[in-house]
């Protein structure tokens, strides 16, 4: 596997588990949602590690909302951001260099 790839995959995994962690909030009820004071800040300082640039920034201070909201913790923001910068923002460029 190339080395883009094994960014790629490991991007995914990451985004995953730290979907599940914002998730977890919901397995303490009332309690959950105090916990998400602390990981709201520390997950959107990881989207910005993940994704660089305006667009990372951008999906930060979504991620940051959306853990910071009770009851917004089912969003997967992490794996949308993936599937955003992997699969939709790249079908855009192999579509443009097909055209040429």
């Amino acid at each position: 596997m190339s080395k883009t790839k094994n960014k790629k995959y490991n991007a995914l995994f990451l985004g995953l588990l730290f979907d599940g962690i914002g998730m977890l909030s919901f397995t303490i009820p009332l309690i959950g949602d105090f916990t998400d004071i602390i990981w709201a800040p520390v997950s959107a300082w990881l989207m910005t590690r993940m994704y660089k640039g305006k667009i990372g920034q951008a999906a930060a201070l979504f991620n940051f909302v959306e853990e910071i909201v009770p009851g917004m913790d089912v969003i997967p923001s992490f794996t949308l951001m993936w599937l955003y910068t992997y699969v939709f923002k790249g079908k855009g460029k192999r579509s443009a260099i097909e055209i040429k």
